[in-house]
């Protein structure tokens, strides 16, 4: 049931529900939370909004396509937030559904264990009882 992977000098166990298979939507959620969630992100994101404020302030070109107060700048946080939030949701609730399981998993693993354990100790008993 529980596959062991050796490391380097590291075993691992890898639970079976790991290796259930993701559907394109599934991994490019995932892909995407992930590059969201990442300083790389947030220092690129940050480039491009100061670059945007700085050059719709400044006199650099003639034609501002969005004088402050940024009102399509606001537009596009807006979208992209209302985009970026339920592809966050979906990788989480997909997260959280993972662990549940990997919960489960190893709930039944412990009762299998504890039953084991048991019987262990009743013949430990039998046995001693046969010796006295």
């Amino acid at each position: 049931m529980i596959k062991k992977e050796k490391d380097q000098n590291l075993i691992i166990f890898t639970h079976p529900i790991i290796k259930i298979k993701k559907t394109i939507g599934q991994k490019a959620a995932d892909n995407l939370t992930k590059f969201i969630g990442s300083w790389k992100f947030l220092v690129i994101f940050g480039g491009i909004l100061i670059i945007w404020i700085i050059v719709n302030t400044t006199l650099i070109i003639s034609k501002k396509w969005d004088p402050y107060p940024f009102i399509l700048l606001n537009l596009v946080l807006s979208c992209l937030t209302a985009i970026q939030a339920p592809i966050i949701l979906m990788s989480q609730n997909r997260e959280a559904e993972k662990e549940r399981l990997k919960l489960q998993y190893d709930y039944e693993l412990n009762k299998k264990s504890e039953k084991e354990i048991e019987e262990i100790k009743k013949q430990l008993n039998r046995i001693e009882r046969k010796l006295n």
